[in-house]
């Protein structure tokens, strides 16, 4: 499965992911509880969940109402409190790791250190929820084991009231943690994004595009924001089913005819070590009736320099030959680690899955956990093969 986070329309906030999450059947009643418990500490709350209509677009408004305000805090206490909540540990390593980007914005933004930062709008208690809530419910849905793709954030504009003063919108913290991601101003005189939305988009998503992939829709749900606009004020996430990718290769080709074997190994292993996605080398028949060896170089395209470069310099070759921007599809795949037990000892093995449209096409041991494994045990490499399967 591929999750897409959909911020285009009207930008992130984190009680819009928490209502989409919600609408895609995180439990509400789990929810409330978790939020309100993790948030008692910075100030009491309370947390209501509806269905509401936003331009006929049925979706779940997650409403965190505070109750108490609390002066500010550091970031050292502020963060020694949010290590001491029982929660489950890759939620709670996860909701650090997004007050951490939070307040590395504010840091640099107001040239302070960490210690310096006070938490205001984003150290209070309906901020603690939003996040909390928003990490939470991710891990209930077991979205934490898919890959989560994030689309371009619509972050509005115009002017916002901080406790800073008022800011241009999008305001300073958001722009440095969005950094790297695609944005899009508008479509409001209004703030869309804001700096706890967005840094929970930045720690959940493994890759953002500028567009929405090829994809199988399974189940859409929808966040609802506070306003009203003219147009519908929700956040969407889909879950897709698995499908062949694509993606965008350069081929780079070389013929070496001069260097011995042991420099052909070192340039295979000098350009995996580079970013090379794959190596080949095949035998071929030169003019001349020349015995030579065809080099052969799949590489993304941001490595492609570095791998022109490093054949230059390893073979002398007078001549490189790019054949770029090819496609080719590539199959989902993930890794598993299963333990066995050989000769009375425990080995884990890595396991490489390969997925099409959610059937899994080839399971196969990692290479390098056999021969470690050979080697330990004195067993032929073709008997931990059978072992292990």
């Amino acid at each position: 499965m591929t999750i897409i986070i959909d911020p285009q329309a009207s930008g992130i906030a984190g009680n819009m992911l928490i209502g989409a999450f919600v609408d895609l059947g995180a439990d509400a009643d789990e929810l409330k509880e978790i939020m309100e418990k993790s948030a008692f500490e910075f100030g009491k709350i309370e947390v209501t969940f509806e269905k509401v209509s936003k331009h006929g677009i049925d979706s779940t408004f997650c409403h965190v109402e505070m109750l108490e305000h609390k002066h500010s805090i550091n970031y050292g206490e502020f963060i020694s409190k949010i290590e001491n909540l029982d929660l489950d540990e890759n939620v709670l390593e996860t909701s650090i790791r997004i007050f951490r980007r939070i307040a590395e914005a504010e840091s640099k933004v107001h040239g302070k250190t960490l210690d310096e930062v006070h938490f205001h709008e984003v150290g209070t208690s309906d901020a603690v929820a939003d996040v909390i809530g928003s990490v939470y419910a991710f891990y209930s849905l077991g979205y934490d084991l898919q890959k989560v793709i994030g689309l371009p954030i619509a972050v509005g504009g115009g002017r916002v009231k901080t406790a800073h003063g008022t800011i241009p919108v999008p305001a300073p913290a958001v722009v440095e943690i969005l950094k790297d991601a695609n944005m899009v101003g508008g479509p409001v005189d209004s703030e869309l994004a804001t700096p706890t939305g967005s840094a929970i988009y930045m720690e959940l998503c493994d890759e953002i595009k500028e567009f929405l992939p090829q994809i199988k829709a399974k189940n859409v749900g929808y966040g609802a924001g506070r306003k009203d606009f003219d147009h519908p004020n929700v956040l969407r996430i889909i879950e897709s089913s698995d499908i062949s990718e694509s993606d965008n290769i350069d081929v780079i080709e070389t013929n070496l005819d001069h260097l011995t074997g042991e420099e052909i190994g070192y340039l295979f292993d000098t350009l995996l070590d580079i970013g090379a996605s794959d190596v080949s080398i095949t035998p071929i028949i030169m003019k001349k009736n020349r015995q030579g060896s065809l080099l052969k170089v799949i590489s993304k395209r941001e490595r492609r320099e570095d791998i022109i470069n490093a054949i230059f310099k390893e073979t002398g070759s007078l001549g490189i030959r790019i054949a770029p921007h090819m496609h080719r599809g590539i199959a989902k795949r993930e890794f598993e680690t299963k333990t066995f037990d050989i000769n009375g000892k425990d080995y884990d093995v890595t396991f490489k899955i390969g997925y099409v449209n959610g059937e899994v096409i080839s399971r196969r041991p990692e290479y390098e956990d056999l021969k470690r494994i050979a080697k330990e045990t004195g067993l032929a490499l073709r008997e931990i093969e059978e072992l292990v399967r």
